[in-house]
């Protein structure tokens, strides 16, 4: 997205969307289409669901760490684990297409699928159209007898959730793969493969669903120029249904992975407090909540993410402008695993109480935050002094939302929210807890804003201070 950075005199940083001006015209090449504005929906949605399902999703293995989705690739390694796995419980002569008919997706209900997502606090929903495995989730002429309607299913599986998710008012994507491992012409006939099978397949998938977001992948093993990839977003920003409404990615070529396209990917890449972005560029993180994307039934309970650490992980994304696309795997026969299913209605507890300081808003530049001892009056026992560590910061309509991921006890003491600095050098109007109408007791110190804790916490893994400054 294109900002232009607003400072106020209260020191509050905000941002002004741009939208893709309607009847703008992009010229097949990066210069032109990097000049595109992200869509405003994007930035303002935060959290989407991702899901990878697909004829994987029927052995489900992988050794410990691994995606299991790539089990047909991980097979061609003969003294490879899932070798091994696959010859032990289906035999040496069980090829990977014989999975197909097993993908039968009979128990998928998408209604309740979206029912979970709407509950999770998600706005957006990018399921796998097709990965690298060539296998599609629509009925792809292109991809003849190697597609749900085809095989397994029999079912429209893009198009039953795509309508499913519009009619509770979330956004739908698709990712999809740019390229194919065993596709014998991508394999032979690179340039007849881009020309023949990734257009025209990929511009059915858009013209048939008009996706709001398109997670490219499978990109690396060439570059832009020779996927032909910014003719195909010429043609996906100038002509495609739902051209002013799309967003895309950064993974259309080796050459273009936090350079060009729309938003900047990283991909498990962005789990800590410290990692250091391209600030001018809107990026999301997209991970899974064990170690697999796809469905891993070698996975235990210890591979799985904790529901604090799902939420730290989005306030710590949100807090430096990005995005967080979570990853469920379900089986072969449509259930999200149970677990999954927890985590999800957990971050949907927290955003519920917590949403105003995440969804629409933007980071907020801390000022004078650093190591500090309590101040004089409070006793050291019974004052928790919040590090850059503790709390993360974003900013919304005037207000700055203070998120502490470490429950407090005694007085809160936030150090760069002091009289001292610049952002709230025109004082405080007023400090709040979300989700709770406690009138909390607070002062604004020359070096800090120190709130006595709340007798009650509103949510279980973290809480949040909402800060009203005056103009």
């Amino acid at each position: 997205m294109k900002k232009t950075a607003l400072t106020l005199a209260t020191g509050l940083v905000l941002s002004v969307c741009a939208t893709p001006a309607v009847g703008q015209k992009y010229e097949p090449n990066w210069k032109s289409l990097d000049s595109r504005p992200i869509p405003g929906w994007f930035d303002d949605a935060k959290f989407g669901i991702f899901i990878h399902w697909g004829v994987y999703s029927v052995p489900a293995w992988g050794a410990k760490g691994s995606y299991a989705e790539w089990y047909w690739d991980a097979m061609q390694n003969k003294n490879g684990a899932t070798w091994k796995f696959h010859v032990q419980h289906y035999g040496e002569q069980f090829k990977y297409q014989d999975f197909a008919p097993k993908f039968t997706a009979e128990l998928f209900e998408p209604d309740q699928w979206v029912d979970l997502f709407v509950r999770a606090g998600a706005r957006y929903v990018v399921l796998t159209s097709k990965h690298h495995e060539g296998f599609c989730l629509w009925p792809n002429a292109d991809s003849w007898n190697w597609n749900s309607v085809d095989q397994g299913p029999h079912r429209d599986l893009c198009g039953d959730l795509a309508k499913a998710v519009r009619a509770r008012g979330l956004k739908m994507g698709f990712y999809y793969s740019l390229y194919e491992w065993f596709n014998p012409v991508y394999q032979m006939d690179f340039p007849r493969f881009v020309r023949e099978h990734f257009h025209p397949q990929f511009k059915d998938l858009v013209n048939r669903y008009q996706p709001s977001l398109i997670f490219a992948d499978g990109e690396w093993a060439h570059s832009s120029s020779e996927w032909k990839s910014e003719e195909l977003l010429a043609w996906l920003f100038n002509e495609s249904p739902g051209r002013d409404e799309v967003v895309i990615d950064d993974r259309w070529g080796k050459d273009t992975r936090s350079r060009h396209g729309g938003y900047f990917t990283t991909e498990y890449g962005e789990v800590g407090g410290d990692t250091k972005l391209n600030a001018d560029r809107k990026f999301e993180e997209c991970r899974a909540i064990g170690a697999s994307f796809g469905y891993n039934r070698n996975e235990t309970i210890d591979d799985y993410q904790s529901a604090y650490g799902l939420v730290c992980l989005l306030v710590n994304l949100v807090a430096k402008g990005g995005n967080l696309l979570l990853d469920i795997g379900p089986t072969a026969d449509g259930r999200i695993p149970v677990i999954m299913q927890q985590r999800l209605v957990e971050m949907g507890d927290w955003l519920r109480v917590n949403g105003e300081a995440i969804y629409g808003t933007q980071p907020w530049k801390v000022h004078g935050e650093g190591p500090t001892q309590p101040a004089k009056g409070h006793a050291a026992e019974r004052t928790q002094v919040f590090q850059p560590s503790d709390i993360r910061f974003t900013t919304k309509a005037g207000a700055i939302y203070a998120m502490c991921l470490a429950l407090p006890t005694g007085s809160i003491r936030i150090t760069s929210l002091g009289r001292s600095t610049a952002p709230t050098a025109g004082g405080i109007r007023s400090v709040g807890l979300l989700g709770s109408d406690e009138k909390l007791t607070w002062s604004q110190e020359a070096d800090a804003l120190v709130v006595q804790c709340p007798r009650s916490f509103s949510s279980r893994h973290a809480i949040t201070l909402k800060v009203e400054v005056n103009p």
